[in-house]
């Protein structure tokens, strides 16, 4: 099955953020460990109390598809320990999860097993793992993990975001095939994405942001 498509890459499908940290960058840059199994580093875990994953929205999961999302840290002898905190679909492409109670608790099942995944002792990870919708609808996350799914009115953001977007992208062209037209201003492709992810990550952070 194949999940990236032409994006190429998985850090384009979910994003993962410090909820009381402005400053933390949205995290991109993924491992991917299996064809369906991507591993996103969390360096600095211990300051972490939340986690944001997301979709971007530009390219959804196969029909009847989702991603449970579990969490990693390493034990006292920097072995993995992993628990799972819940999942994200097209139908909830966002959730929140708190990590700040996990970093004592036991381990649960989990699929990154078997997976070749590179790891620093000191670093957490967030595993995303493409199952069935069946499958995650029998799934037990930890208790504590509190997850919250975001509110309408993000939700409705997100949406619009991902329909610009996608309705802007539509239109690009390459330079060589652009015709001179002296009464049109053109913007290009790429200020286009950093606007929607810089705009992602500040909603990421904080929904009500744009008050400020």
């Amino acid at each position: 099955m194949r999940v990236l498509g032409a994006c190429g890459s998985a850090g384009s499908l979910w994003k993962a953020s410090n909820k009381n940290m402005p400053e933390r960058i949205v995290q991109t840059a993924a491992q991917q460990v299996a064809e369906d199994k991507f591993v996103f580093d969390l360096p600095d875990y211990e300051n972490i109390n939340h986690v944001v994953v997301f979709m971007l929205g530009t390219i959804p999961f196969p029909e009847g598809m989702g991603g449970s999302v579990y969490f990693s840290y390493p034990d006292s002898n920097g072995m993995p320990v992993w628990q799972l905190l819940g999942f994200v679909t097209n139908g909830k492409p966002s959730a929140i999860f708190k990590i700040s109670g996990l970093k004592s608790g036991e381990g649960s099942q989990h699929p990154f097993g078997a997976m070749n995944i590179v790891r620093t002792p000191s670093v957490a990870q967030i595993g995303i793992s493409v199952e069935l919708l069946d499958t995650l609808a029998q799934q037990t996350p930890v208790g504590n993990a509190a997850v919250s799914s975001v509110d309408s009115f993000t939700q409705f953001t997100q949406k619009m975001l991902d329909n610009f977007y996608n309705f802007a992208s539509s239109f690009a062209i390459s330079q060589a095939q652009m015709t001179p037209s002296p009464s049109e201003m053109f913007i290009p492709a790429n200020v286009v994405l950093k606007w929607y992810e810089n705009f992602q990550r500040r909603l990421a952070q904080n929904p009500l942001f744009w008050k400020t």
